[in-house]
Formats: structure tokens, C-alpha cells, sequence
């Protein structure tokens, strides 16, 4: 019997009468293909399949090419309760099911519990007996299969089948269609993202909160229980530095992979990782890859530089990752790894610029400010000298000398600082002091004067520097306490006699600090 034949082709109902098969197919035909949103299409497709041939149950199973096993399950005529009777659905590896996969040719059977090839079906499944099943190719590549059962009335005929497999060819176009739309809105999606994030680092995110941002949009993008970034350890291992997860990621941060680990050399090398289960796979080794299933781990590299690792795991028992999620997700690494190593130039162009700036400063003070004080030092001390007579223009002259040395003394300090580069520790003993000083400026409201008399740097050894800091910093921390304290001078010196420190606030009332 051909498809024209029961009068331009006819289906026989419940009730006996017969419904125009050939209106129905070209009615299914037009309707899978009326929507681009894949999930949409193909509960379409197996609603029409079930609805085309009369069947009572039907069902489309999506196959993963790689692992021939089903991924996704999409049916008909079962009802929630029916559902959630039978469990967790089949993964495709078994029975009819698993058949197909293998062989992905039509089968029609009139009684599957008779073929030596069902098996695995779950409790609570409802009893079937006439079978269908089509593969579904999208143009060469087996994308599922449609499965359909229970004819309402009598079994499935040749007829069935020839009528499946147009149905089948036709929903393999509006599959094919879906999914070109479906990519282009997720490619779409990883631009946009890989955008904010250069965008974002380029606007002057720190090097720890750059990180963060790189994980959390992966995250979100990959659709990820988790987004984090390893970096390289002394040790030779990987640890993670920045971790984004929907709720505390703080007991990942911090979880490093041990030295040795298989999966070490691939990630060092800065080749992709993909684990089909982070649980159970011996490569992962961490105490956190029990919750995780699926995972992606992603060089971040640019210009030969690897600058660590993006790892996007999944749920356990989530979706695996497709080729298009893996491919996505390592450009948006490369575009990532780019934007950090170009975020961290310019943080080094920014710093190189403040350095400049203060060397410049210095230099000035040095040059100009310096030169000419000390020249007006000299002036008065000759005019002192010529008005010995006089005690008290003596006297006068002799407090505007010895301020114009303070003023010396703390101008020299300021050059010393100016010459540090601000965000590195100081190595100097007289560094040492003022970053102690310049750290109590913050509490204090002032910044302390500070006067070095001698070779502090070369005169005082690590012992004696350390017990003095410590005096300074009790002394700091005291006349922080203390109210009405608007001023305070550090003097350090050191001789012969060794180093000696003095503080001294103004009050009230006045209190001085010495060391030794």
C-alpha cells in the first residue's frame, strides 16, 4: 500500500472512520518548520510524528554524536505523573533505544517485547508492544531518532513508516535551521560578553577583580555552576586565584591542583581540558570535583604567555558541553587572555607615568627648591656672623637658620619618598620609617615630620632597625590615642654612638618618646 492509496491516503481512527493522511502530513510538514527556537521545534516534530501515525506515545531522542548516547529526551502522550513514575529516562546506551543509535536505519516491529534486542525497560514504564522508530539526519549527521509505540488502532504499517520518513526528512531542514539560529544567538551572546570584559578591564579593574570578571561572565555565558581562574604555583601546581558561582565561592578559592597531577601537563602547556564528569574522572583531583559534572578548562594564553587557566564545570549529572559550547567558550578565553594582558600593560604604562611624575617632582625639589634654600642658609649665616654685635638679630638669625635646615632636612625626606615606587615595600632602613609614618598619617589627620641626621642606611644594621620601627610605631600609635595632638616630629639619627630615635607631639601635654 502506498501513501495515495484508502482514498489520497487515510488514517483509520477509534471510531472506525478514516482522516485524509496526506492533508495531516502536509499539515505536519509545514508545522515543524514554523518555529526557530530548537527546544520549540522539536517537541513539534514528535507531537506531529505521534499525531501523523496515530500512535499513542511517542518520543524524539537527541544523540550525542561522540559518545552515541542520548542527551536530551523530548515526548508525547505521557503525562507528568507517567513521567516521574519512570524515573530517570534512558540514556540511549540499551534496548531498541541504544539499537538505533548504533544502527540508525527505520525498524517497524509488531511486537518489541518478542525482539531479543528490548531490554532495559524502567519500572513504572507503561506497557508497549507495536513499535516505530526513524533516525533523524540533519544534512549527513544522525541527529536523534523518533521513537513511537501503541498505535490506537491496530499496529503500525509500511505505511507508517513511509510517512515517518518524510516526516523525518523535512524535520531534519527545520532542525537544521533552528540549530544555525540557535548558534548564531549563542555566538552572539559570547561576543557581547567577551566585549564587556575588555571593556571592563580596560576601565581599571584590579588584577584580582579583572579575574572575577573573566570567571563570572564565563560562567553565565557557559551556563556553568561555577567560573574560576588557576594561575601557576611556585610549586609547580595550579591553584584557584578568582572563583564566581551563584552562591559563596569562597571554599574554592584557595584549592590548588597538587604537582604531579595527570592533568597538570595538559593545562601547563596550556592545552584545553574536557572532562566528561569532574567526579569521577581520575584526572581531577581536587576535594571540590564531587559536586561538579561536565567541565571545560580553558588556557588563558596571548603571545605565547600563559596567564592560567579558565575552568567552567557543570552541575553533577548537567549537560554535557557541545562542540559549539567548546569552540564558543575557547575564543572567549583567547579574547579574555588579550584583554588581561593588554589591562596589564596599561596598568604598567599608568604606573610608569606616576613614576615619571614623581622623578620629575624630585628632581625639581632637588634642583630648584633645595639649592636655593640652601643658598639662603648661607646668606643668613654670613649676615649672622656680620651682626655678632647684636644678640638678639643674632638670635633671630640664628631660628631662621635652623629652620631653614628643618626645611632641608624634610624637603630631602620628601625627594627620598618620591623616589619609592608607591606600591612596592620599602627596602631601606629610612624607607622603612617612612612608610611607618606615612601609614600613621592616615589615622593621625597630619602627616608626621620626619628629620635623618647620618648615614641611617648604611649605619644601622636589621636587629636595631627592627627593635626602632617597633618604638616608632608604639609612639605613633600612643599619640594617635591621645586628643588634641596636632602635630609630631620624628628624628632618627645614627654615629658612632649607634641609631637613636625621638618623637615628639605637641600635646597637650607635650610627650616625647626616645630610643634608647
Amino acid at each position: 500500500m502506498t501513501i495515495m492509496d484508502k482514498g489520497a491516503g487515510a488514517a483509520d481512527t477509534d471510531d472506525g472512520t478514516e482522516t485524509p493522511r496526506l492533508p495531516m502530513l502536509l499539515e505536519a510538514v509545514l508545522s515543524v518548520g514554523t518555529d526557530l527556537e530548537l527546544r520549540t521545534t522539536l517537541q513539534h516534530i514528535v507531537d506531529s510524528a505521534t499525531e501523523l501515525t496515530g500512535a499513542r506515545f511517542g518520543a524524539l531522542g537527541v544523540v550525542d554524536p561522540e559518545r552515541h548516547r542520548l542527551t536530551d529526551l523530548f515526548t508525547s502522550g505521557m503525562t507528568d505523573a507517567e513521567r516521574q513514575r519512570i524515573g530517570r529516562l534512558p540514556d540511549g546506551r540499551t534496548g531498541l533505544i541504544g539499537a538505533l543509535i548504533q544502527d540508525p536505519q527505520p525498524l517497524r516491529l509488531d511486537d518489541l517485547t518478542a525482539d531479543p534486542r528490548s531490554s532495559g525497560v524502567p519500572e513504572g514504564h507503561p506497557e508497549m508492544h507495536d513499535f516505530l522508530g526513524v533516525p533523524i539526519r540533519v544534512h549527513t549527521q544522525v541527529f536523534g531518532n523518533l521513537y513511537l509505540t501503541e498505535k490506537r488502532a491496530g499496529g503500525f504499517t509500511e505505511e507508517d513508516l513511509a510517512l515517518l520518513r518524510v516526516l523525518s526528512s523535512q524535520a531534519g531542514i527545520a532542525i537544521g535551521n533552528a540549530r544555525l539560529y540557535e548558534t548564531s544567538r549563542q555566538r552572539e551572546r559570547w561576543i557581547a560578553g567577551a566585549a564587556a570584559v575588555t571593556t571592563a578591564l580596560l576601565t581599571g579593574a584590579t588584577a584580582e577583580n579583572a579575574l572575577t570578571t573573566v570567571a563570572e561572565q564565563a560562567r553565565i555565558l557557559a551556563d556553568a555552576s561555577a567560573g574560576v581562574v588557576l594561575q601557576p604555583t611556585e610549586e609547580g601546581g595550579m591553584e584557584i586565584v578568582a572563583a564566581s558561582t551563584t552562591d559563596d565561592p569562597g571554599d574554592l578559592v584557595g584549592t590548588a591542583i597538587a604537582p604531579g597531577s595527570p592533568v597538570l601537563v595538559q593545562l601547563l602547556g596550556g592545552e584545553p581540558v574536557f572532562v566528561e564528569d569532574s567526579a569521577t574522572d581520575p584526572r581531577m583531583t581536587t576535594h571540590v570535583r564531587s559536586r561538579f559534572g561536565p567541565s571545560m578548562m580553558l588556557p588563558l594564553q596571548s603571545g605565547g604567555k600563559l596567564i592560567g587557566t579558565l575552568a567552567l564545570p557543570r552541575r553533577r549529572g548537567g549537560p554535557p558541553y557541545s562542540a559549539v559550547d567548546k569552540l564558543l567558550a575557547s575564543q572567549f578565553a583567547s579574547q579574555a587572555a588579550l584583554a588581561l594582558v593588554l589591562a596589564d600593560a596599561r596598568h604598567d604604562r599608568e604606573r610608569l607615568a606616576v613614576f615619571e611624575d614623581r622623578d620629575r617632582i624630585a628632581r625639581d625639589l632637588h634642583d630648584l627648591v633645595v639649592q636655593r634654600l640652601f643658598a639662603t642658609e648661607m646668606m643668613l649665616e654670613s649676615t649672622r656672623r656680620r651682626a655678632a654685635g647684636s644678640s638678639d638679630e643674632s638670635a633671630l638669625l640664628g631660628r631662621a637658620v635652623d629652620e631653614l635646615d628643618s626645611t632641608i632636612q624634610e624637603v630631602r625626606t620628601t625627594i627620598f619618598a618620591l623616589q619609592q615606587p608607591p606600591a612596592d615595600a620599602p627596602t631601606s632602613f629610612r624607607g622603612r620609617v617612612l612608610r611607618e609614618t606615612g601609614g600613621a598619617a592616615a589615622l593621625l589627620g597630619f602627616q608626621p615630620s620626619v628629620h635623618f641626621s647620618g648615614a641611617v642606611d648604611t649605619l644601622v644594621d636589621e636587629a636595631t632597625a627592627d627593635k626602632l620601627l617597633a618604638v616608632l610605631r608604639g609612639a605613633l600609635a600612643a599619640a594617635h590615642r591621645r586628643t588634641g595632638v596636632g602635630a609630631i616630629t620624628v628624628e632618627v639619627s645614627a654615629g658612632d654612638g649607634g641609631a637613636r630615635l625621638r618623637v615628639e607631639d605637641d600635646g597637650p601635654p607635650p610627650t616625647v618618646v626616645t630610643w634608647p
